[in-house]
C-alpha cells in the first residue's frame, strides 16, 4: 500500500510559479510511474504529466502544460515534483499526485492509477 501526500499549492498571479511536491511512503518508490492530475470545479479529473524511472527516466505531458510545466522525482527522498511555470487562470485546480505500479504501458485516465493523495489547491488569479 502507497501513501501520498502533496505540497506546495497556493494562490498565484497569472505568469507567476509554483513547485508542488508529493512524498510517497509504503512502498517501493523506484517500481512506480508516479503522475499529477488535476480537477477543476464541474469538470472531471484529468491527466498533467506522468514519470517513470525503471529503465532511465521518461516523461510525458499533456498538451496544454508542455513547455510551462516540470515533472521530475528524487527516488532517493521518495519524492515527485511538479514545477509550474507562466501559470495560468485555466490551470487553477486541486492537483491530485498518484502512483500506479510499474506496467509496459502508462495509460493516463485517472481510473487506470492506483494510489491518490489528498490533493493541493493551485489558484491562479488574472
Amino acid at each position: 500500500q502507497v501513501q501520498l501526500a502533496e505540497s506546495g499549492g497556493g494562490l498565484v498571479q497569472a505568469g507567476g510559479s509554483l513547485r508542488l511536491s508529493c512524498a510517497a511512503s509504503g512502498g517501493t518508490f523506484s517500481s512506480y510511474a508516479m503522475g499529477w492530475f488535476r480537477q477543476a470545479p464541474g469538470k472531471e479529473r484529468e491527466f498533467v504529466a506522468h514519470i517513470i524511472s525503471w529503465s532511465g527516466t521518461s516523461t510525458f505531458y499533456t498538451d496544454s502544460v508542455k513547455g510551462r510545466f516540470t515533472i521530475s522525482r528524487d527516488n532517493a527522498k521518495n519524492t515527485v515534483y511538479l514545477q509550474m511555470n507562466s501559470l495560468k487562470p485555466e490551470d487553477t485546480a486541486v492537483y491530485y499526485c498518484a502512483a500506479v505500479h510499474r506496467t509496459a504501458y502508462i495509460n493516463t485516465a485517472a481510473k487506470k492509477w492506483d494510489y491518490w493523495g489528498q490533493g493541493t489547491q493551485v489558484t491562479v488569479s488574472s
